[in-house]
């Protein structure tokens, strides 16, 4: 499965011990079915979204339980416009210091310019 979603066999092992994932053993082996493929695509997703693992926990318990599939997507929504709330803010932010890094830019040049 490591090979399959190109994550190392030790975060497979980290997902398992935060409870993520939950295997079926047989002897050392640990076998991987649907269900658990399917958490490890909602995982990794999550992640390249910048989500914290606990909050892909609560998301990913809320779908095995109560308030299910529907509580679990409105759940979402709400991490959603959060996560886009703080990436927007990012975002201005790196825009703002590229703007500042290009005004200082101009200024040295100029400077440059007047002692060369």
């Amino acid at each position: 499965m490591a090979d399959d979603y190109d994550v190392t066999h030790r975060a497979l092992r980290h997902y398992e011990h935060l409870g993520l994932l939950s295997p079926e053993r047989d002897g050392q082996r640990r076998l991987y079915h649907r269900r658990e493929r399917t958490r490890l695509a909602l995982i990794l997703r999550g992640r390249r979204l910048g989500f914290p693992l606990e909050e892909i926990a609560t998301i990913l318990g809320m779908y095995d339980d109560q308030p299910g599939e529907a509580g679990q997507l409105r759940y979402l929504l709400s991490q959603i416009d959060d996560r886009r709330g703080d990436l927007e803010r990012r975002r201005r932010d790196i825009e703002d210091s590229l703007r500042e890094l290009d005004e200082l830019e101009r200024r040295c040049e100029e400077d440059l310019a007047e002692l060369v």
